[in-house]
């Protein structure tokens, strides 16, 4: 009975989307670090800024393997930088686009586990 690993490619994908979901979590730290800071009525300042000032070194590390889940993070930068919509619209947006990142990052895992899957034999004497 043998268990399995992935392959050189496998690997390299996997630290990618490993990374991205740290980083991901950093964003969804600072979103509701800001929605604690409107529920308690005071402005959410310059977390717009910060939250894309982490998300674009994100897209780009993204690109090369998974440009779909890279586009995703241009528009949620998009979108929680806009101007407009007062702030709980706001929180709102990124917690949604927080979500929708971080379900396509978990199913390109499963993918990556399904794709490049190596079987390893054991021997035993």
């Amino acid at each position: 009975m043998g268990g399995i690993k992935l392959d050189g490619a496998g690997t390299q994908k996997m630290k990618t989307l490993e990374e991205g979901l740290l980083t991901l979590q950093r964003i969804h730290g600072l979103v509701e670090r800001a929605a604690v800071d409107m529920k308690n009525q005071r402005p959410i300042g310059t977390m717009p800024q910060q939250v894309k000032r982490i998300a674009v070194p994100l897209q780009g590390q993204l690109k090369g393997q998974f440009g779909m889940i890279a586009d995703q993070v241009a528009a949620f930068i998009l979108s929680s930088t806009r101007g407009g919509g007062g702030d709980q619209a706001k929180i709102r947006g990124m917690r949604e686009g927080i979500a929708q990142l971080r379900t396509a990052m978990e199913l390109s895992v499963n993918k990556v586990k399904a794709e490049h899957a190596v079987p390893i034999e054991i021997s035993g004497d």
